[in-house]
């Protein structure tokens, strides 16, 4: 098996790993305060990742530090937007797809903020998103559940993190007030995450500790809650990642970009068997648009996948 087929069954795999992780999230939250949950889960999968990155993680820069950083504190601050979405949403799978727009959004973040060039197509996705979008959110008339608006709101913001974690990844050419360029070294990947999963850790802690009440948690606290807890840190956040990263070191192609989109079906085939959740019509409807602005968002790379595997696919001899 090539190295680009291991790297796309892998990526298969961190969507099932993504998925199931909404499964772990949703049933934790209903036992502990979802800042707090979301606290404990990024540290010990921040701290784990740590481990894996301590080598890496001594030679960084203090601008690299503080790049990784900046990445945490948007990326907690999606976070938290996300658990309360969980937390008060009624369908982890149309939460699913709400969050997904943030793969349309980040063209419209890269552009506003860093004047990045953007394809047509991710003009074409956008009126496509909004109608999946007011499907969901309008079925009712101008009521959108809180739910829905937390998870709309993370989308935004995952977007600008999905943003500043490319950038922060990547090299790039800077030019200062006095108009010297110079090259502006990636943060490598695994000290990257790991100090923004610790970052994210320390944003939800503070967080939850202002809002919530610790002592009921504790004086509550369980076996199974503790089950939830260690699976989705280990398996839904550290796990995840770890596939991820290696998958993405498999190949320089960018097939990756287009199997993420999966995670939001996992997401509500799980959640119609684990929590026995069915959408209607008007839901239903809204997120294939959802999923087919994804899809438009990302023809060109998907083009390109498909044309790539036509032109390796074994020819039945006649």
């Amino acid at each position: 098996m090539t190295d680009a087929r291991k790297s796309d069954l892998l990526l298969v795999a961190t969507t099932l790993l993504a998925a199931v992780s909404w499964m772990f999230s949703k049933e934790a939250v209903q036992l502990m305060p979802p800042l707090l949950f979301m606290a404990v889960r990024f540290l010990i999968a921040g701290l784990l990742l740590a481990v894996v990155a301590h080598r890496h993680l001594t030679r960084i820069s203090t601008d690299q530090l503080f790049r990784c950083v900046r990445v945490g504190l948007v990326f907690g601050t999606a976070m938290c937007f996300w658990v309360m979405g969980l937390f008060l949403g009624t369908h982890v799978g149309e939460g699913a797809f709400l969050t997904s727009l943030g793969v349309v959004i980040v063209p419209i973040i890269a552009r506003t903020l860093f004047k990045e060039a953007q394809p047509a197509s991710t003009w074409l996705a956008i009126p496509v998103a909004i109608a999946g979008l007011a499907m969901l959110s309008l079925k009712n008339g101008f009521r959108p559940e809180a739910g829905q608006l937390f998870f709309v709101g993370a989308a935004f913001i995952f977007a600008l993190y999905f943003t500043l974690n490319t950038r922060a990844a990547n090299p790039r050419l800077i030019t200062d007030r006095a108009g010297t360029t110079r090259q502006l070294e990636r943060v490598p990947v695994l000290p990257l995450t790991a100090i923004a999963l610790l970052t994210v850790g320390l944003v939800t802690t503070v967080m939850s500790a202002l809002l919530e009440p610790w002592v009921s948690t504790f004086q509550a606290f369980s076996v199974e809650l503790a089950w939830w807890i260690i699976a989705s840190a280990v398996i839904g956040t550290a796990g995840r990642f770890i596939v991820q990263t290696y998958a993405q070191s498999l190949s320089n192609q960018s097939h990756g970009v287009v199997i993420m989109v999966l995670e939001p079906v996992w997401v509500a085939l799980f959640a119609a068997g684990w929590f026995d959740e069915s959408m209607g019509s008007v839901q239903l409807g809204g997120c294939s648009l959802i999923f087919t602005a994804l899809l438009i968002n990302r023809w060109s790379v998907l083009r390109k996948v498909l044309k790539s595997w036509l032109a390796h696919a074994p020819r039945s001899k006649i």
